[in-house]
């Protein structure tokens, strides 16, 4: 039976927070961890990060987690990680993200963010590589995510499910982040539906709504963090300036390469972050 046939997440009657739980006990099983205290999701140019926060537990491929696919996208590790801070807090890394433009489902897109909910986690730190609107950012550079608009059609909400966004990306872990860097811009992330890159059109329209980031990620999953009750910190690596801005074509590969030569400074700035959590 193929993948799509198969899949927990695929079934319309499934519970998609049984699954979760089902994904948590794998997890607690796989770790020896009973309990996280903080998920993270590294996006593209984050990746580093990981082996900074702390000691390690245990590392293993997503898919031998219930409900977990292999990444579709080059720069992403597959794996999920537990590492123990030196305060004693587990984390785990989730380095499997599912992207919306793959076709899936929204269930499948926000399954990492509600295991992590279900392994106890009550802190969601988001991160991503993305597209600069404001002028004076430059590619490499990092920027806190303030608010989002999500452009997506979609919702990882089911039925009369009304949730609050008013902060949905914490204020207090903004600042504190800024403890940390106090140099740290921020801005309004637009989650476009990909795969395809956003015309110089759409980016104008990003900038006329009030955003300052375009990509295609984070956005579904804040909305199904803060439904499972976490507070949420988002980050997005500029790789590049956005269509229009950026004179030059995009490309993924582009993407990758910024991604990797700011890989040390993030990361390490990353793992200070979460450290003062």
């Amino acid at each position: 039976m193929s993948d799509i046939l198969s899949h927990p997440l695929d079934d319309p009657h499934t519970d998609p927070f049984e699954v979760a739980a089902t994904a948590a006990s794998d997890i607690a099983r796989l770790t020896g961890i009973e309990r996280h205290d903080i998920a993270l999701t590294l996006g593209s140019g984050w990746g580093k990060a990981a082996d900074l926060i702390g000691e390690t537990n245990a590392m293993f491929p997503a898919t031998e987690v219930t409900g977990f696919s292999a990444p579709a996208l080059a720069g992403h590790a597959g794996t999920l990680r537990s590492v123990t801070t030196p305060k004693g807090k587990h984390v785990l890394v989730i380095g499997a993200r599912t992207h919306y433009y793959e076709g899936h489902g929204v269930r499948r897109v926000v399954h990492s963010v509600r295991t992590a909910a279900a392994t106890g986690a009550r802190t969601m730190v988001l991160t991503n590589g993305a597209g600069g609107i404001k002028p004076a950012w430059n590619p490499g550079q990092p920027v806190l995510i303030s608010d989002h608009i999500n452009l997506t059609g979609d919702s990882p909400l089911e039925g009369a499910t009304f949730i609050d966004l008013t902060d949905l990306y914490s204020t207090r872990l903004r600042d504190l982040a800024r403890t940390v860097d106090a140099s740290l811009d921020e801005g309004v992330y637009c989650q476009f539906r990909g795969p395809q890159y956003e015309t110089p059109a759409e980016v104008r329209m990003a900038k006329t709504i009030g955003g300052h980031i375009v990509g295609m990620s984070t956005a579904l999953e804040a909305i199904a963090a803060r439904q499972a009750g976490m507070e949420i910190l988002g980050f997005s690596l500029i790789t590049n300036m956005a269509a229009g801005i950026q004179t030059t074509p995009l490309s993924h590969q582009e993407v990758i390469d910024a991604g990797r030569e700011a890989e040390p400074v993030i990361s390490s700035l990353l793992a200070r972050v979460i450290g003062a959590l």
